[in-house]
This record gives structure tokens, C-alpha cells and sequence, in this order.
């Protein structure tokens, strides 16, 4: 049987333009590196050429952390998942300049790809770092660390595997504590109702040097499945 759609706010405004060269990425790279979601489940093997451990990026923006990664780990596959197209051209011209051939990119709302496109257990780690806060009170629903989500993140999870998380937004860090905290079938990795260290392997952004120039606090989190 198939999953109900979830029914809820897009965690997302699809705003900014795709400048010339990120079109043109598009136009040329797309067709090898992306992926055209169409509501059924993904054969990550077969779009990947092989079988690997499997990170997925929701909301990759500027594409500074997937590809950091996907260059520093040439053994593990990237599926980054992002809505603005000005992202995935450029991660597109990044991996052709680089060489980079473990990197898909789906331009798709997150959630319906967990919904229908991932199989259950098939994802080893899941990294969601600095979504958007929705910082108004009336917006928080939404933002995308809600129960509902965060039981279809679970799902997609291996048996091992790992779901990371960081915000330079102190009261969406709160909410995203007491959400992950609540879910059953989640462990926090720190201990309940704590943040982990900054880990040294995640990437510094320009996103996180500019919460930092705020004089805003970075906190991560990790959970990983309960035994």
C-alpha cells in the first residue's frame, strides 16, 4: 500500500533567479547528474552505477557542504535534494570543474521524495544543516523538522545509520530538540535534551561564517535509530 501524502505547508518559497553560466550547467549536466522525480521509488543503484553508503542533503543551497563532502569521500554516493534552481547549477559547474561524479540532485519538495522516491533503510546518513527558521510564530508550522517529517527521515534510515542536524537559530534549534527528543525510534546521540559538539567534519559554509558574523550560536545535533 501506498504512504498518504503528507498535508502540510511547504517548508520552502522558491525564490532568486539562475544566472546564464547556472543555466547553461543545467542545460548540459543535468541530463546525467539529475534526477527527474516522478513519485516513484528511486533505483539508487542504477542511477549511481554502483553500491555505496548513501548520504542525502535536504536543502543543499549553494551546494558549499555536498560538495566538500562528496570531494573528501569519493567512496560514499551524494543525493542532494534542493528546490532553487540557482543551487543546483551551480553544484552542476562545481562537479564538472572538479571532477566530481558521486553527486545526484533531485529538484523536488524533500518531503514527497521521502514519501514515494526513497525505500525504506536505504539511506545511511541524512543531513539537514541551517533550514530555513521560519523565525514569525505563524510560520512555524512551517518549518520542516516537524513529527511527521521526522518519522518519514526515519523510515529512509539504515538500521546504522545517522540523521544530522545544525541552525544558527537558537529557538528552531530548541524545536527541533524537543521534536527529535519525542520521537520514539530516535536516539540522541548527546544525550536527551543536549547539543553535540561542532563535529570537525562537517564543512564551515559561508552560510554558517555569516550566522557566525551575527553573533549568532551554532548548534548541531545527532540522532541515530533506536535499537
Amino acid at each position: 500500500m501506498e504512504p498518504t501524502p503528507l498535508v502540510r505547508p511547504r517548508s520552502f518559497v522558491v525564490r532568486g533567479r539562475k544566472t546564464e553560466a547556472q543555466q547553461r550547467a543545467i542545460d548540459e549536466f543535468w541530463p546525467a547528474f539529475g534526477v527527474d522525480f516522478d513519485g516513484s521509488t528511486l533505483d539508487l543503484d542504477a542511477r549511481f552505477g554502483r553500491s555505496a553508503p548513501r548520504t542525502v542533503e535536504i536543502g543543499f543551497g549553494n551546494g558549499e557542504n555536498l560538495l566538500a563532502l562528496a570531494e573528501r569521500h569519493p567512496e560514499r554516493d551524494f543525493l542532494g535534494i534542493e528546490v532553487h534552481g540557482a543551487g543546483i547549477g551551480r553544484v552542476l559547474a562545481a562537479m564538472n570543474e572538479r571532477g566530481l561524479g558521486n553527486i545526484r540532485l533531485v529538484r523536488h519538495d524533500a518531503v514527497e521524495v521521502f514519501e514515494r522516491g526513497l525505500a525504506a533503510g536505504s539511506i545511511d546518513e541524512i543531513l539537514v544543516f541551517f533550514p530555513d527558521p521560519w523565525p514569525k510564530a505563524r510560520h512555524h508550522r512551517r518549518r520542516l523538522i516537524q513529527p511527521d517529517v521526522v518519522r518519514l527521515l526515519v523510515r529512509a534510515l539504515a538500521s546504522d545509520g545517522v540523521l544530522r542536524l545544525a541552525t544558527d537559530w537558537e529557538p528552531y534549534a530548541e524545536h527541533m530538540l524537543a521534536v527529535l527528543d519525542a520521537e520514539p525510534a530516535l536516539v540522541n546521540a548527546a544525550g536527551a535534551g543536549a547539543f553535540i559538539p561542532r563535529p570537525e567534519s562537517r564543512p564551515v559554509t559561508k552560510f554558517e561564517r555569516r550566522g557566525e558574523k551575527l553573533g549568532h550560536a551554532i548548534f548541531d545535533l545527532e540522532y541515530r535509530p533506536r535499537a
